[in-house]
């Protein structure tokens, strides 16, 4: 079918940066691909690093909320939900000058309170499909392994650019998958694909 020369899209994302010494080392090899991925902000990881904000978005890669201070939206009230993630979009909107549709809930949990407080701020709720398990291992190799064996075309892979392992590992699969039939792309990239 036509489809076969598309190719395998999959999604790289970054949750919890920026993180200073982290997040450059992956934008950088990012570049050196020419390749695309999706960060996940904390909006007080953004506030300490605004020049990192603006260099992901130059750079051509997407941004999301990923709340302020990274706390489990399950606890919390309405209104606690929503200035999690507001204050999260006021930062960024402040630094980057523009705002994200993308809301990534800490640690993927969500209930339905959640989900309409998201949809009243005008958020999409993005989890993931392929989990590298990236913060456990603490390991390039198993991060590398993870990506490789799991993703197929449409996955979202989650990674967290607070360890260096984790910037190791995106490198390598990268490195290993460009050869192969593997394009990355942002997730919404991803998902503009589901209506064709």
């Amino acid at each position: 079918s036509s489809h076969m020369n598309d190719g395998n899209k999959i999604a790289l994302t970054f949750d919890d940066g920026p993180h200073p010494v982290y997040t450059p080392q992956i934008l950088d090899t990012l570049k050196e691909y020419g390749v695309h991925a999706t960060f996940f902000l904390i909006g007080e990881n953004a506030e300490r690093n605004p020049e990192l904000v603006r260099r992901i978005l130059r750079e051509g890669h997407e941004i999301g909320n990923h709340t302020y201070l990274h706390k489990n939206l399950k606890e919390h009230t309405s209104g606690g939900i929503y200035e999690e993630i507001a204050l999260a979009e006021e930062v960024i909107l402040r630094i980057a000058d523009q705002r994200t549709k993308l809301l990534r809930p800490p640690g993927g949990l969500y209930d339905k309170l959640v989900c309409e407080t998201a949809h009243r701020l005008d958020y999409d709720i993005i989890l993931w499909t392929v989990d590298t398990l990236d913060w456990k291992y603490r390991n390039a190799n198993t991060v590398r392994d993870a990506i490789m064996s799991k993703s197929k075309d449409g996955s979202i892979v989650l990674l967290h650019d607070l360890h260096g392992t984790s910037v190791d590992g995106a490198i390598k699969a990268i490195e290993q998958m460009l050869a192969g039939d593997y394009e990355f792309v942002t997730v919404t990239e991803i998902l503009s694909r589901d209506g064709t």
